[in-house]
C-alpha cells in the first residue's frame, strides 16, 4: 500500500482520472459533485489510501466562496475572452466568481479591489492596467489577500504571474516577416498603457539588430485603449505622408493592426501577399476578431484557454494549501504564429 500513497491533492487528481477542481469540489462538500463522480474519488481514495490536508481544507471553509477577477476593459474581447475562460474554472471548482471592470482608470481598478476586499475573497485574478496602476495600493491589498496576476506583470506583486511570453511570440513573427519579404517597420503608441508593448518593441530592435537590419520604429500620439482609433487615424496620417521605409508593419497588437487596416483601405491600399499588393500588415495577440478582418490578419496568437487554466490552478493550490509561496512564480506561455492573408 505504501508505494501507492500520494502527497497531495494535484497529484490525487492525477491518478483518480479527474479534475483537481472536481476533486477540490469533491473535499469541500462531497454531495456537491455527482454521485457517480463520488464514488469514483471514494474508491481512489481507499485504492491509494489518500488523506487530505483536513486542516487545510477547514481552513478553506472558513474563506468565502467569493473569486475576484479584475480585468483593465471588460468591453475589449481580448479581455472578454479572458474573463469568460476563468470565470468557468472557478464555478467549475464550487467558487463564485466576481468579475470587475477598470475602464482603463487607475482609481476604478483600486476601487474594484476595496470592494472585492470588503466580500473577503477567497483569491483574486487580476489582469492589472500596467504603467498606470497604482501599484503601492495594489502592493497593500496583495499582501492581504492571495492573488494571481495575468496579462500585465507588475514585478514582486501577487502570489505569482502566469501570462504570454511577448519575447518569444516577436521573435517568431519578426523572424518571418524578415524571411519572406522586406522587414518590417514597428508601429506603436508613444505612450502604450501596456507594458507588454515595451516587451514587444525591445524585442523587435535586437532581432532586427541581430539580422542585419536597421530597427524602424513609428511611434503615434495616442494614450489609453482606444486603439482601434488611433491605430486608423494616425495609420492615415503614416500612410498619406510616406513614412514608411518598407511595405511590411508589424503592429504592436492587433487592435492597432485593425485600425491600421482600416486606413490602408480607405486609402485605396492592397493588403496582402498576392501579387500587386502595396502593404504587408502583422499583429500581435490573435484578437478574436483578427481572423474577420479584410484581409484576414496575420499574427501571434496568446494561448488565452492555458493562460486561464494556469492561474486558476495556481491561485487554488495556494488558497487550498493556506501557504503563502516563499517565492513568486512567474509562468510564459508560448505563443503560435498564425499565418494569414495580411502578410
Amino acid at each position: 500500500m505504501a508505494e501507492n500513497r500520494i502527497r497531495n491533492m494535484e497529484e490525487f487528481a492525477a491518478v483518480s482520472g479527474l479534475s483537481r477542481p472536481t476533486v477540490s469540489k469533491y473535499f469541500n462538500d462531497p454531495d456537491s459533485v455527482r454521485p457517480k463522480t463520488r464514488e469514483r474519488i471514494e474508491a481512489a481514495l481507499r485504492e491509494h489510501d489518500y488523506r487530505p490536508n483536513i486542516f487545510a481544507i477547514n481552513q478553506n471553509r472558513r474563506l468565502t466562496k467569493n473569486i475576484g477577477i479584475i480585468v483593465p476593459y471588460l468591453s475589449d474581447p481580448v479581455f472578454a475572452e479572458n474573463a469568460r475562460n476563468l470565470e468557468r474554472l472557478v464555478i467549475d471548482a464550487g467558487y463564485r466568481p466576481i468579475v470587475l471592470s477598470s475602464h482603463g482608470n487607475p482609481d476604478w481598478e483600486i476601487d474594484n479591489l476595496e470592494s472585492l476586499r470588503s466580500l473577503k475573497p477567497a483569491g483574486v485574478l487580476m489582469a492589472p492596467l500596467g504603467r498606470a496602476s497604482r501599484r503601492d495600493d495594489i502592493a497593500t491589498f496583495v499582501e492581504e489577500v492571495p492573488t494571481v496576476l495575468f496579462d500585465s506583470n507588475i514585478a514582486d506583486l501577487g502570489e505569482a504571474f502566469v501570462g504570454h511570453n511577448n519575447e518569444e511570440g516577436t521573435v517568431q513573427i519578426t523572424e518571418y516577416l524578415c524571411r519572406t519579404g522586406q522587414p518590417p517597420t514597428f508601429y506603436e503608441m508613444k505612450t502604450p498603457a501596456n507594458p507588454n508593448a515595451h516587451r514587444r518593441r525591445k524585442t523587435y530592435c535586437a532581432v532586427m539588430e541581430r539580422l542585419g537590419h536597421p530597427a524602424r520604429l513609428i511611434q503615434v500620439p495616442g494614450e489609453g485603449w482606444d486603439f482601434e482609433e488611433i491605430g486608423y487615424r494616425e495609420g492615415l496620417g503614416v500612410l498619406s505622408r510616406g513614412e514608411l521605409e518598407t511595405n511590411t508593419v508589424l503592429c504592436s497588437n492587433d487592435r492597432l493592426a485593425i485600425g491600421f487596416l482600416t486606413a490602408a483601405y480607405e486609402l485605396g491600399m492592397t493588403v496582402g501577399i498576392g501579387e500587386g499588393a502595396a502593404l504587408r500588415v502583422a499583429g500581435h495577440d490573435d484578437h478574436p476578431f483578427s481572423r474577420f478582418t479584410c484581409p484576414k490578419l496575420t499574427t501571434v496568437a496568446q494561448d488565452f484557454p492555458q493562460i486561464a487554466e494556469r492561474s486558476v490552478k495556481t491561485l487554488f493550490s495556494i488558497v487550498e494549501s493556506g501557504k503563502r509561496p516563499a517565492v513568486r512564480e512567474t509562468t510564459l506561455l508560448t505563443g503560435k504564429l498564425i499565418l494569414r492573408d495580411s502578410a
